[in-house]
Formats: structure tokens, sequence, C-alpha cells
């Protein structure tokens, strides 16, 4: 079998012609099966979308209750058919419910990766690697550079700053689905007991992972705080905001931005960050070529991201490799972060 006869580019996204759907589609198809709740994996006005629990809770939050005609909610492990094609979900570890999707007819495999990481997580199921014939991975920090290190170093940078400059607000930019909630439970596990302050955009999507049972800690609004109470204090927005006139109810901000990005200064210092800290919820280089290796894959497609430099290392492995260029994957856009309705 080709296996441009299983998984195919469209403009829609990658689709599945024998099984009749489409993998995180960019616009509203028939069918489509959910890798993750990030905007730009996960869209509404879909016919039927099938995804994990979570991530169908995720997108209610985010969409409301319309967002898709019919759902179906698909456990790791799990396996649905849909004609001779067989579909499973596998934890990509990314964000909470996030999942890679193998398809499989025939003996033959493709696994979507969908975004992953491949570190631990107190937030989400860790990544498994899924043996298979072709393996479609992401490549955002695909280049050598874009080494990631280790996450509890940068906490330890955060807590350190907290300790010098106990009369600053640290503002802290971090997503605010995914990378908020992993930040409050690394500087959790680093001893911080101290209440942690969100921006309003932040607050639904924490208190899902809290109802999930993923313990944050004594978490308050920013807004019902004092401005004199938020010296020294910890306080998580998203990334848009740190630009915002919000910024100025704290006392002497200081700007911090948690994003793989900051491993760039150049991007730091554009940002107007002054506390670049280095936490990614993707692969970092080392961990997409140790993740390709270990799926066993002879054939790697690669997609939103560094897709070329990626292209070239498998290439030169011996692997048949190429880039999808696929469309309307990447950062998830940070407009989308910050709704106007949230109350700040």
């Amino acid at each position: 079998m080709r296996p441009e006869e299983l998984l195919c580019s469209t403009a829609a996204g990658l689709c599945c012609p024998p099984g009749d759907f489409h993998i995180d589609p960019v616009r509203p198809v028939a069918r489509a099966l959910i890798t993750h709740a990030h905007s730009d994996h996960a869209r509404p006005g879909h016919g039927a979308v099938l995804a994990t629990a979570e991530t169908l809770e995720l997108m209610r939050l985010r969409y409301g209750d319309g967002f898709a005609g019919t759902t179906q909610a698909v456990a790791y492990g799990e396996t649905v058919s849909f004609g001779e094609v067989r579909v499973t979900f596998h934890p990509a570890g990314h964000v909470l419910g996030s999942a890679q999707i193998a398809v499989s007819r025939n003996g033959f495999t493709i696994v979507a990766s969908g975004d992953y990481k491949d570190v631990a997580d107190p937030t989400c199921v860790p990544f498994e690697p899924v043996p298979c014939d072709v393996f479609i991975t992401e490549a955002t920090f695909g280049l050598p550079v874009f080494r990631h290190g280790d996450p509890a170093h940068e906490i330890g940078k955060l807590l350190d700053s907290l300790a010098l400059f106990p009369e600053r607000a640290h503002l802290v930019g971090a997503y605010a689905l995914g990378k908020a909630q992993r930040l409050i439970a690394l500087v959790r596990a680093a001893g911080y007991d101290r209440p942690i302050y969100l921006h309003g955009a932040l607050e639904t999507l924490t208190a899902a992972y809290r109802d999930r049972g993923i313990p944050l800690g004594d978490l308050r609004p920013a807004r019902d705080a004092a401005k004199a109470d938020l010296a020294g204090a910890l306080v998580l927005c998203p990334p848009s905001a740190l630009k915002d006139v919000w910024t100025r109810r704290f006392p002497d901000p200081l700007t911090c931005f948690a994003s793989g990005w900051m491993r760039v200064r150049a991007r730091a210092r554009q940002r107007g960050v002054e506390l670049p800290l280095v936490v990614s919820d993707h692969a970092d280089w080392a961990g997409l070529c140790a993740t390709i290796a270990a799926t066993g894959a002879q054939e790697v497609w690669v997609t939103h991201g560094q897709e070329d430099a990626l292209v070239h290392w498998c290439t030169g492995r011996g692997l048949k490799a190429r880039p999808l260029r696929l469309i309307g994957y990447g950062d998830e856009d940070e407009s989308a972060e910050t709704p106007a309705e949230a109350p700040q």
C-alpha cells in the first residue's frame, strides 16, 4: 500500500479517504479526529468530532456546547473502526487530553503525532512512542539550536527572582491551555506554596484541570487583589497581556515569558521580556530525533515547523522523508488566549 492511499494532504488538512475522516482539519468537515484542544488543531463547526474526553471538554469550554454536530470520546488505547480502517488514540504528552492518532489498514500503520513532548509533565499523561510504518511528526522546534533543558532549572530562576525582588510582581506570560497549568504544577513541585494569581483568561481552563484531579494549590483571580498585596506575587497571564494596560495594576511588574522560543535571546528582547523561561510543551530537537528513532518508522512526514532541517536529518540516516507543508498550524494565536469577554 502506498502511504498516500491511507492519509493524504488536502486543503482541509490530513484526510483518510478510505475511512472518510480528517485529522485536525482547518475547515469544517463531516468527520474530524482531533489530537488536542489548541485552536490551531481543534476548530468548531465539524459534523462529528472524535477526541479524548478531556479534549472534548476543553473544546466545549472554548467554543460552547454546540461546537460540533455530534461528539464521541475515545480513550487512550481504544480502537475505533471506519470500514477497513482502524484508528487508535495514544498519549502525546503535550497538554491535557492530547493524543497521537494511529491509522491502520491491512497491517500498515501511519501515526499522526499532533503536537507532542517527550519529557515529564505532571498535568497530562506522558508521551508513548507508537511503532509504525510512517510517522507524521511536528517540527515546531526542528532546529539543532533548540535544546529546552531541564524545566526545573527554569523554575529555579523564577523562584530566585521572586526572592531577589520581593517588591516586584512577577508577570509570567503563558499560553492559557497547557503551559499555564504546567507552570503552576512545576512551581508547586519546587516548594512554592504562596497564592498564585491568574488573569481572567486563564481561569476557566485552569479550573478544568483541577476538575480532573490535578492539584494546583491556592489560585486566586488577579482582579480581586489589592495592588499592595501583589508586591512580590506570582501572576500568570496570556502572553498578549504582557503589553496590555492590564499590567498597570501591578507594583513594578517584572515581565517573564515561558516558551521554547525564549532560547533565542533576540525574541526575548523583541518582546521586552526581562526574565525569559525556556519551558516548552513541544519536543526539542533532541526529542524529535529520539522520537522518530523510537517509532521504528522507515518513512517520516514533517509538518508545521522547521520542516526542512528535520527532513535532512532523516534522509541522512537512511529514512525516506518529506515535508507536508500543511497550512494553518503553529503556535496558538495569542488573540485566542484573551477572549474579549473574559474578566481580567
